[in-house]
């Protein structure tokens, strides 16, 4: 298995509002949206990545000792479970400056 991009904390850490608030002109509403938004991409992704590597194991005949178990499809899958959430790895791109957004008023 090849090592993944993120490398957020799987775990759950208390997060400074403010700073986050901060980083958005003291906005936190704008900054949960940026964040969402990129916890959405994130996560469009990772279920791109894993339908396309799962799909190698489909097949047009549904075997009994197939559907059975799949040692490598189970590992593929618990990879991908044991990954950092996408609102973590959306969190700590957007507190380390990682994300680029405009605003919708920075158009005109």
């Amino acid at each position: 298995m090849s090592k993944h991009r993120y490398t957020s904390n799987t775990s759950l850490i208390t997060r400074d509002i403010s700073k986050i608030a901060d980083l958005a002109n003291g906005n936190l509403y704008e900054a949960v949206v940026i964040i969402s938004k990129r916890s959405r991409q994130i996560a469009a992704k990772l279920k791109e990545e894993l339908a396309s590597k799962l799909e190698e194991f489909s097949s047009g005949i549904d075997n009994l000792e197939e559907i059975h178990e799949n040692r490598e499809q189970i590992e593929i899958s618990r990879y991908y479970e044991r990954l950092p959430k996408p609102t973590t790895i959306a969190t700590d791109e957007y507190l380390e400056g990682k994300l680029v957004y405009y605003r919708s008023d920075d158009a005109e």
